[in-house]
C-alpha cells in the first residue's frame, strides 16, 4: 500500500473501544491525524468501568503510535442526541476541528436472544435496541458532525456495513435488516452532500471478524480486526475525493496495486437497483445497468 496521509485532520470513531474501531483509530494516528476521538457506551452485558478502561487503553495506544496525534476517549451513547453533540463539541474544543466521522458503533442480534431463534421468539425490547443503535445512531452522529464538515468544505462520513447476503439470511434478527437500512440512508445522505466536499460511504470487512461483536466472545475465527485499516485510511483521505455513495468490502484490498486500484477492487455494487430517475452518484452504480438490480461480488 502506498502511504496515505491524514496530516492535521481530526477524526471521531464511534464504537472504538475494541476490535475494528480500535485498530482504525491506531491506523489514523500512524497516518498523522492531529487528533482522534474514540467513543463507546456500555451495552446491557457490559459495565461503564469496563468501557472506560478499554477507551483509556485505546487512547494510550493512539499516543504510543508516534507522530503528533493525540487521543480523546469519551463515553457516548450514539442513541442519545446530547451525547452525540457533546462528542462533536468536545472534539472540536480539544483538537480545533472535525474532518472525519467513522461510525463503527453497533449491536448484533445477541442483544435480543440466542443467535438461532426465529424472529417471533426474539425479545422485542432488545430488537428495538439493535434497530435504534444501528440505524438512528449513525443519523444522530452524522447530524452532529456534518455542520463542521460543511464549514470546512471537506469531510468524510464512513459507516460500517455488512455482507449483502447475510443482511437477509434466516435468524439474522434485527442486525441484518438494520444494516440494509443504513445502506439506504447512506445513499440518501450522499445524494444530499454531493458537490459539498463531504462524502458518505459504507465500508464492511467482507466477512465475520475475530472480535467479541457477534457472540460476545473472541472465537479465534474469522478475519483479522485490522482488515478494515487500508480502506478506512483511503476513504478518510484526500485520495478519495469524489468517491461518494459507494459500498466497499475491505478484505479485497490488494497491496500490489496502487491505492486507487486497490480501492476499486474493494468497491461493491449497491444493494439497490440503479435509480430510474437521475442520480448524482454515478460512481456508486458504475458497472451496472440502469433499472436493474446490482450484482454483488462474492464476499
Amino acid at each position: 500500500m502506498d502511504t496515505v496521509s491524514l496530516d492535521r485532520k481530526v477524526a471521531i470513531i464511534a464504537g472504538a473501544s475494541r476490535g475494528m474501531g480500535r485498530e482504525i483509530a491506531i491506523a489514523y494516528a500512524l497516518a498523522g491525524v492531529r487528533g482522534v476521538t474514540v467513543t463507546a457506551a456500555p451495552a446491557s452485558d457490559e459495565t461503564r468501568d469496563g468501557i472506560e478502561a478499554e477507551l483509556a487503553e485505546v487512547v494510550a495506544a493512539i499516543e504510543e503510535a508516534g507522530g503528533e496525534g493525540t487521543g480523546l476517549g469519551l463515553i457516548a451513547d450514539v442513541t442519545d442526541r446530547a451525547d452525540c453533540q457533546s462528542a462533536v463539541d468536545r472534539t472540536v474544543e480539544t483538537f480545533g476541528g472535525l474532518h472525519i466521522l467513522f461510525h463503527n458503533a453497533g449491536k448484533s442480534q445477541r442483544y435480543h436472544g440466542p443467535r438461532d431463534i426465529p424472529f417471533w421468539q426474539a425479545e422485542p425490547e432488545g430488537w428495538r435496541d439493535v434497530i435504534t443503535t444501528n440505524v438512528v445512531g449513525p443519523y444522530l452522529m452524522a447530524k452532529a458532525a456534518i455542520p463542521k464538515m460543511l464549514e470546512n468544505g471537506w469531510g468524510r462520513i464512513i459507516i460500517t456495513n455488512k455482507n449483502a447476503d447475510s443482511q437477509h439470511e434466516a435468524f439474522a434478527g434485527a442486525y441484518g435488516p438494520s444494516k440494509s437500512a443504513v445502506e439506504a440512508e447512506a445513499l440518501s445522505w450522499a445524494e444530499e452532500t454531493e458537490g459539498t466536499g463531504v462524502t458518505v460511504n459504507c465500508l464492511g470487512p467482507g466477512g465475520a471478524v475475530n472480535t467479541r461483536f457477534g457472540r460476545g466472545e473472541i472465537r479465534d475465527r474469522g478475519l483479522d480486526p485490522k482488515v478494515m485499516n487500508n480502506m478506512a485510511l483511503w476513504l478518510a483521505s484526500d485520495e478519495s475525493d469524489g468517491v461518494n455513495g459507494c459500498r466497499f468490502s475491505a478484505k479485497h484490498w490488494d497491496d500490489s496495486l496502487s491505492n486507487a486500484e486497490a480501492a476499486e477492487k474493494c468497491r461493491d455494487a449497491p444493494l439497490f437497483p440503479v435509480p430510474l430517475k437521475p442520480t448524482k452518484l454515478d460512481l456508486a452504480w458504475k458497472g451496472t445497468e440502469r433499472g436493474t438490480v446490482a450484482t454483488q461480488k462474492e464476499v
